[in-house]
């Protein structure tokens, strides 16, 4: 297993909105560290760093150690990123503390390989992703950055289900009751127009023959 990025943070002694504004306007975010039964620790770490991690798509569901004034390194996961209403910058910060043998609950995205190996998308069908995340039990040692569908061969109107899938050791998935659907091989809104316009014809070339046998019938019975 690799070994966690370092997150180097400093711990602040004052809070408030007035506080966390001057923490911001030097360069730093404020940020607390809670969880594993010790005491909630108000840090704070620099901006940059931490624009660079969210931009890798995984902050929140990759364990990272905090080193908090150059002390004993703890590993955290980040659990909710407070951003600016308008300009999209992260403003605060919570870290969940994590024990080498803890286990989490977190949201895992899904993503598809090999689409060009799938006849049914080479032919013009597309990705109904049913569900883009999904949510597993994982150990705090063991977190998936994301989980793999290979969509190789599969053809229009295929179902991938959790049960195609291969999860990492010790993960579980939360839905546990029933194996459903990720994802699907749908044909293209324009071809599924054709299609219904086709079975609306048939159907409504079938109701006219009928209306005729049962009009023809109708007469032959005055006529007798």
């Amino acid at each position: 297993m690799m070994a966690n990025a370092i997150i180097k943070a400093e711990l602040r002694t004052k809070a408030g909105k007035g506080s966390s504004r001057a923490i911001r306007r030097e360069g730093r975010l404020p940020a607390v560290v809670y969880g594993a039964k010790k005491e909630v620790a108000a840090i704070t770490v620099d901006f940059v760093d931490i624009q660079k991690l969210l931009n890798t798509g995984a902050f929140l569901s990759t364990t990272y150690d905090i080193e908090i004034d150059g002390g004993k390194k703890e590993m955290v996961l980040p659990r909710d990123v407070q951003f600016h209403p308008v300009r999209d910058w992260p403003m605060h910060i919570d870290f969940l503390r994590l024990a080498q043998d803890a286990t989490i609950a977190i949201m895992v995205p899904v993503h598809f390989l090999n689409e060009e190996e799938s006849p049914g998308l080479k032919g013009g069908g597309i990705i109904n992703a049913v569900r883009h995340e999904i949510e597993l039990d994982c150990p705090a040692s063991n977190l998936p950055e994301a989980i793999e569908i290979d969509l190789t061969g599969l053809e229009l109107g295929d179902s991938v289900h959790f049960s195609d899938i291969t999860l990492p050791e010790g993960v579980t998935p939360i839905i546990d009751d029933r194996d459903f659907t990720i994802a699907t091989i749908a044909a293209p809104s324009g071809l599924k127009s054709d299609e219904e316009e086709d079975e609306a014809a048939t159907e409504e070339g079938e109701a006219e023959e009928h209306s005729v046998e049962v009009e023809a019938t109708s007469q032959k019975s005055e006529e007798d």
